[in-house]
């Protein structure tokens, strides 16, 4: 995958997921490495969440991984935590706001 057609499918899976519940404020850049590597940040404010292929300097964490063990997470198919654990995903800064993250990761989709 191009880095263009991993922040595409980022987007599309992200404003899928329901975060109207979060309130507050949450800025996740992540960077990926290997094949289609770049950077990119997800924002959810309010319980609308925004995905930009941009560095995002006011960030709470920085998720670093491949293309795709960042995409099976985004979809649900991989454990944010045990990838964390596994070494397939890093974590710099906040950890409590990167499992933050994958509690809205793992809400269902909009109705």
């Amino acid at each position: 995958m191009t880095y263009e057609e991993i922040v595409a499918q980022a987007k599309e899976i992200a404003e899928k997921k329901d975060a109207s519940s979060y309130k507050g404020h949450l800025a996740v850049q992540i960077n990926i490495e290997g094949e289609g590597s770049g950077i990119y940040y997800v924002e959810i404010r309010d319980g609308k969440v925004d995905v930009q292929p941009y560095d995002y300097l006011d960030r709470d964490c920085i998720l670093i991984a491949t293309a795709d063990v960042l995409t099976k997470i985004l979809e649900g198919s991989m454990d944010a935590v045990g990838a964390f654990l596994s070494g397939k995903l890093k974590v710099e800064g906040s950890v409590e706001k990167a499992l933050e993250f994958q509690k809205l990761l793992n809400s269902p989709y909009k109705k």
